[in-house]
């Protein structure tokens, strides 16, 4: 999979099923990076608010936390005495849901990604500030000191550790959906497609992934059939009417439309998920800090607490990310080989 290519890849996969609803998207499209409303209304001292003004996207859920004071100690001395994590994002110019997106109050950048900053930032006692970038401008955010760490669906890969430090939060997957009236499911090996018609995205790793499946299938005399469509609403209208019978995407994109026309007619459900690094590796993704910049440590070990105490598990329950979860938060992490980026 090479590393920057498929990412970017994944956003646009993600950004594009956003077509099949109606969500606030204001971002501003000119420029490299903006300034976003970083609390949401209604938070009490000791909460955090996860999915407020989500448009849908997630079931708002407040949980309770605070500050862990053997975990904030291991901050470098200027971020603690800064009161503030700075947190990236690469959702410029019109977001990704349910990852990261201005939400219904036309202010707040919301999504998964913004709530588990906000979450990480309550554990080591600091105020969350979020700043919106291009997914380009992210990494320059990063590296001129600008951000402090960035939550914005970073894969770990082993070329970007020469630059960065990781610490991991969330499986990185793609997944198949189907019509919630199918009796399919992906096993995990690519057999149990033989016969069926699956479309997927242009370009992406996804569709690399299944033409490395339709390859094996067709040296072992069977059919594997990809189609392509030119947006997401031609391919969910396929979908509903037979003529594919998965589509083959990202998962949190698949999970924010299963949301999305869960009480329609044309009701789908996930078949299975496989990993965006392939068969061979877990693919991660993490919160990304400067090399050398001392954050991983503290980082990985809020991530952990709010695993630990269940926080965790309920941030991911209200965007339908579970099947994404992870046991631990590791610091760098194996992550996709250089000869695969």
């Amino acid at each position: 999979m090479r590393s920057h290519l498929s990412r970017r890849s994944l956003i646009r996969g993600i950004a594009a099923a956003t077509a099949v609803a109606s969500l606030a998207t204001g971002l501003a499209a000119c420029g490299g990076d903006s300034d976003a409303a970083t609390t949401t209304e209604g938070a009490k001292p000791g909460e955090v608010v996860i999915g407020q003004v989500s448009n849908g996207a997630a079931e708002q859920t407040t949980v309770k936390v605070s500050e862990v004071k053997a975990i904030s100690a291991e901050l470098p001395a200027a971020v603690r005495r800064s009161g503030k994590l700075v947190i990236g994002e690469g959702a410029l110019p019109a977001g990704f849901p349910p990852l990261a997106y201005v939400g219904s109050d036309q202010k707040t950048l919301t999504g998964s990604e913004p709530d588990l900053g906000r979450l990480v930032a309550a554990v080591l006692g600091l105020k969350p500030e979020l700043k919106n970038f291009t997914w380009e401008n992210l990494f320059v955010g990063i590296d001129s000191g600008k951000v402090d760490v960035a939550f914005s669906n970073v894969t770990d890969t082993e070329e970007r550790k020469r630059k960065y430090d990781f610490a991991s939060y969330r499986q990185d997957n793609l997944a198949f959906e189907v019509p919630k009236k199918s009796t399919w499911n992906f096993d995990g090996t690519y057999e149990n497609l033989a016969g069926r018609t699956v479309s997927v995205g242009s370009g992406t790793n996804q569709e690399r992934i299944l033409l490395e499946w339709k390859a094996k299938l067709a040296k072992e005399g069977k059919k594997l059939t990809v189609k392509y469509y030119q947006d997401h609403n031609s391919t969910y209208l396929a979908l509903a009417s037979g003529r594919i019978d998965a589509y083959f995407g990202p998962n949190p994109g698949i999970a924010y439309h299963i949301t999305q026309v869960a009480n329609t007619p044309d009701a789908t459900r996930n078949a299975g998920k496989f990993s965006g690094a392939g068969e061979t590796l877990q693919g991660l993704i993490a919160a990304t800090a400067k090399k050398g910049s001392g954050l991983a440590k503290p980082l990985a070990d809020a991530v952990n607490y709010l695993i630990r105490n269940g926080q965790y598990a309920a941030w991911l329950k209200a965007y339908n990310l579970s099947n994404e979860a992870v046991a631990k938060s590791g610091i760098n992490p194996p992550g996709l080989p250089l000869d695969n980026s």
